[in-house]
């Protein structure tokens, strides 16, 4: 055969091959089953962010404690949690960012079993503390691993299915704790996820091994590390704890104000100056990467409030079970699990930034459209605004997310994921305590606004005892009309705050560089 007739073949198709020193890349369904894992992972760790706050009550009863006691099973994971997550860029550096992963993975399943046959507060509290350790670096390690495993054509899509996880979560958590606690009892909050984190974890193991990222001996900042706990531990009680002791008004409150504050400050400036940070805030000298990370927090923050708010007006207000509720809630996520796909889609064909901009505006216009709620609303007049707000959270929360990762240097991408996850967690902490004590400062205002207006309150009374209420029952009666239209007012005006937040983040995400190709780890925009 001549030399011609073999150069004129046509060339076959050679299969992918990786880089010398680089790992093998993974295709076609591998690929997908690989961030299918990933993503399942993630969903676990958010959906036990809020699976147990309805479970509370139960919980509570069944070891025999007071509520009060009982809310520490979610400060505890919470504190743990939060004090994790800006940890993973210094971990996944020092460990590599696949052993975090199934550490994380593995460790969660292991302490959601000892969750369950815990015996005593004490030791629920302790293995949620563990079990917050060991969360933590998942959700930030499956966010770096999708950035990772996937060539940049396909990162929109794998982070539409990533994102779907992180917005569909605390939705479906209330849900199945309620369900689960009124069926099987509340040991099974925590029994779920152990199957679940299982199979997740052997796979993940096998397909994921041969995608280690590089690691090196790095010195363990110990100071930095000691300043992370105090201002993060500080910080998420007082916001856990704040309303219940009354706020600023407790010495307790003010001491862990004070506390988290100094600590935050000597944590910037020691970090800033170390050479080896435990965190490494300079990341936040990328413009893209701070801009996204602000328009994911106050949209994140809005939206989480959201969904704490509705269910205590309907509960409190409405006369709606706990089932119930769940139930009007959970259109939430229809809409957001069709659109992520197609969002992925769009990415690649209009500016990131006008996708955000669309999401949260569309949010602002729900927010708008909850704040002429009235006291006879109807189970839809709930449920279709939160059918409606799925469709926008992912054209906020995908481009966002990619957004941020790929404004940073490719050695920064773990730590980016997990300042971003960071300040997304914060952000629902700070919305959570703020919404519900504002709610209840300004529905004890609107009372006595209202009470002091009321037209001829005496005889609405005489025509209460006509009915054949006694004088206590008339009064009792019109006094809770009274608190149910100031409650309602209250609602209304929390929304049209959230509105205002809404367009702020739609703003702020336009000081992010436009982005142009495919987005990559790395991009290093500023």
């Amino acid at each position: 055969m001549t030399a011609q007739a073999i150069s004129a073949r046509p060339a076959q198709a050679r299969p992918a091959q990786a880089t010398p020193g680089q790992p093998t890349p993974l295709t076609g369904g591998t690929l997908w089953l690989a961030g299918f894992l990933l993503a399942i992972g993630n969903f676990m760790v958010v959906l036990d962010m809020t699976i147990a706050n309805v479970s509370v009550p139960n919980i509570a009863g069944g070891l025999a404690v007071s509520s009060s006691q009982g809310t520490w099973v979610i400060t505890s994971y919470s504190v743990a949690e939060a004090i994790m997550v800006p940890l993973t860029g210094w971990l996944a550096g020092r460990f590599g960012t696949v052993r975090m992963f199934l550490f994380g993975i593995t460790g969660f399943g292991i302490c959601s079993a000892l969750c369950g046959l815990a015996p005593s507060l004490p030791a629920l509290v302790l293995f949620r503390v563990m079990q917050g350790l060991c969360g933590g670096p998942i959700m930030p390690m499956s966010q770096t691993l999708m950035m990772s495993i996937f060539p940049p054509q396909q990162r929109g899509q794998a982070m539409g299915l990533w994102s779907m996880t992180t917005v569909v979560a605390p939705i479906a958590g209330p849900i199945l704790g309620g369900v689960l606690c009124d069926t099987v009892g509340w040991e099974w909050i925590f029994f779920i996820n152990v199957p679940v984190v299982a199979a997740c974890a052997f796979f993940a193991w096998r397909l994921l091994t041969s995608q280690e990222t590089p690691t090196e001996k790095r010195k363990v900042d110990v100071v930095g590390l000691g300043l992370l706990i105090t201002f993060v531990g500080a910080l998420q009680i007082m916001l856990d704890k704040g309303k219940e002791l009354d706020w600023f008004g407790s010495p307790v409150i003010v001491g862990l104000g004070i506390v988290s504050a100094v600590a935050f400050a000597a944590f910037l400036i020691w970090e800033l100056t170390e050479e080896n940070p435990i965190v490494n805030v300079r990341i936040f000298r990328h413009r893209g990467f701070t801009s996204s990370v602000i328009t994911i927090s106050l949209t994140f923050g809005s939206f989480f409030a959201s969904i704490v708010l509705v269910p205590l007006w309907l509960q409190t207000n409405m006369g709606y079970t706990a089932t119930w509720t769940g139930y009007a809630t959970a259109w939430g996520g229809v809409l957001a699990v069709v659109m992520s796909p197609i969002v992925a889609q769009l990415m690649g064909k209009f500016d990131s930034r006008l996708l955000v901009s669309f999401g949260v505006l569309w949010l602002a216009g729900i927010a708008v459209i909850r704040s002429g709620l009235a006291s006879n609303a109807t189970y839809w007049t709930v449920a279709l605004p939160f059918l409606a707000q799925g469709l926008a959270m992912p054209f906020f929360f995908i481009p966002t997310s990619q957004l941020a990762l790929s404004s940073v240097e490719p050695q920064e991408t773990a730590s980016a994921a997990g300042l971003s996850n960071f300040m997304r967690t914060m952000s629902a902490a700070f919305a959570t305590s703020l919404i519900t004590t504002a709610w209840e400062n300004t529905s004890t205002r609107n009372h006595a606004d209202m009470a002091g207006i009321l037209n001829d309150p005496m005889g609405v009374v005489a025509t209460l005892m006509n009915g054949g209420l006694s004088h206590e029952q008339a009064v009792s009666q019109l006094d809770a009309l009274t608190t149910g239209q100031a409650v309602m007012a209250a609602t209304d005006q929390m929304f049209l705050v959230t509105s205002v937040v809404f367009v702020v983040a739609a703003a702020v995400v336009w000081l992010a560089p436009k982005q142009t190709g495919p987005m990559a780890p790395g991009g290093g925009g500023h």
